[in-house]
């Protein structure tokens, strides 16, 4: 695959992700008896729902090998069950746009797990790169009129839950992508992540879902995030995993709070102010110094 379609798909699944956290925030906001387990369970439901069988269909699914059980089941663990949960909570308690900055910093974590786990050399330009990107997301939050310096701390911790997860989750990938495709290993996700979702949601939550308007506007809201964020935001990502290194792949999540902040001020959301454009400026300058290739021993 030519690495500007590779490109192109991750930043497709940031687009999507951005987005994701919007839509849960109206999820909140339209349907006062749904939960943070509903949501999740919903979603994977209609994940699994439209890939396990398009992938049988085709005979797409490659099956899994002996010994490997245990890592998609580790995989679908950190993420959707954890990483999900804990992401959704904080949406919950904190604006969609500044949780999917907290979110961005995953990037910052990522090259430091991969040179424990892998001994994957941190080059100087890619934590440079980082770093710029984290100034311009901190421009977006923190100066102009609207800053969001107010976010509740609860939140906050399950943001920062989330991102942790995120990390383990992509070592774990990292290693998946060597032997599978992305579309197998993000079936297998989304089906054993309902595996773990269904009992849980039932046994907490089953007395809120006679409460649920079941509403056209919550039922799009669901398929967008179970299809579009859970299913071909995965399959992109997993994809860009397997042809440019955890690394790289994961420094376009830096871009997710772009697109938050555009969808939220669709929707009404958010206010503009003057920060946000540069900020949303300094993030990509970032986002591509940590994308520029090594230079040759020639050069």
């Amino acid at each position: 695959m030519k690495k500007s379609i590779v490109y192109v798909l991750l930043a497709a699944s940031a687009i999507m992700w951005g987005v994701s956290f919007i839509l849960t925030k109206e999820l909140f906001n339209s349907e006062p008896h749904i939960t943070v387990l509903i949501i999740l369970t919903f979603r994977l439901i209609l994940a699994s729902a439209v890939t396990m069988p398009v992938l049988l269909a085709l005979r797409q699914l490659e099956p899994i090998k002996k010994g490997h059980l245990k890592w998609f089941l580790l995989l679908a663990l950190l993420e959707p069950f954890i990483y999900s949960i804990c992401e959704t909570s904080g949406v919950q308690l904190v604006s969609g746009s500044m949780s999917a900055i907290v979110v961005a910093t995953i990037p910052l974590f990522v090259p430091f797990g991969m040179a424990i786990a892998f001994k994957e050399r941190i080059r100087g330009v890619t934590l440079l790169g980082i770093v710029l990107s984290l100034v311009g997301l901190g421009i977006m939050v923190f100066m102009g009129e609207n800053s969001s310096m107010d976010a509740n701390p609860k939140g906050l911790a399950w943001l920062l839950g989330a991102v942790l997860t995120a990390v383990f989750f992509t070592l774990v990938m990292a290693k998946l992508v060597k032997w599978y495709k992305p579309f197998t290993i993000t079936a297998y996700q989304n089906f054993f992540g309902c595996l773990y979702f269904i009992p849980v949601m039932l046994a907490v939550d089953h007395a809120s879902l006679p409460m649920l308007s079941y509403s056209g506007k919550m039922i799009g809201l669901i398929l967008v995030l179970g299809i579009a964020c859970s299913t071909l935001a995965y399959v992109f990502y997993c994809n860009g995993v397997a042809h440019l290194g955890a690394t790289s792949a994961c420094i376009i999540t830096n871009s997710i709070p772009i697109f938050s902040f555009i969808a939220a001020l669709i929707i009404g959301q958010e206010t503009f102010s003057w920060a946000k454009p540069i900020g949303i400026l300094v993030v990509l300058l970032g986002v591509v110094m940590a994308q520029l290739p090594p230079k040759s021993k020639a050069d």
